[in-house]
């Protein structure tokens, strides 16, 4: 499937990626109860299906009504967005509450350098001044950061070598959830 010179291994199947996101879920509402000052906001573009299946599971499974939540495009505030020989693809942006005073949560599916992180900070001042932002990522690979920022709430810890590289998969758009590490 990906030719002889790469290899890849499971590291979170199906009911294993479940599991984490229903975990996900409950630590949301141990700290944000009704989420009435609470806005989850994902980072596009792979953030998106994270939050999406979140607030689809607090809704659902544990009855939260009203959750404010939306998504945040990045692309123009990356500190290496000048740095491709290709034309930009940006994502939508789509935040329909107000930002100001509320406790936001960027959900994210690999926290990686840092760099995303930094970006959406950026990227958020330009719709308010929250009264705090917390993390939340699927993925923490944590020895492979530039910037210090760490996750709030992490699904799974990852210790990958740079050459490496975590892939997440969503049914919505890959067929299945799952994770794996691919070795280039």
């Amino acid at each position: 499937m990906f030719g002889n010179t790469m290899s890849q291994k499971v590291l979170l199947n199906n009911k294993e990626v479940n599991i984490i996101l229903h975990r996900l879920a409950c630590q949301l509402i141990e700290k944000h109860n009704d989420f009435s000052n609470t806005a989850l906001i994902g980072l596009q573009p792979r953030g998106k299906f994270l939050a999406d299946r979140l607030v689809k599971i607090l809704q659902e499974d544990y009855q939260i009504k009203d959750i404010k939540w939306g998504s945040l495009d990045i692309t123009f505030f990356r500190d290496d967005f000048r740095r491709s020989d290709k034309p930009l693809q940006a994502n939508s942006t789509h935040i329909d509450f107000i930002v100001e005073d509320k406790r936001i949560v960027f959900i994210d599916d690999v926290l990686y350098t840092g760099r995303s992180i930094r970006s959406a900070l950026t990227a958020i001042q330009s719709f308010g001044r929250p009264a705090e932002i917390e993390l939340l990522t699927l993925i923490d690979r944590r020895f492979s950061r530039h910037l210090p920022i760490q996750p709030d709430y992490r699904g799974r810890q990852v210790d990958a070598i740079n050459n490496e590289k975590v892939k997440v998969n969503w049914s919505e758009n890959e067929g299945e959830d799952s994770v794996y590490l691919i070795n280039n």
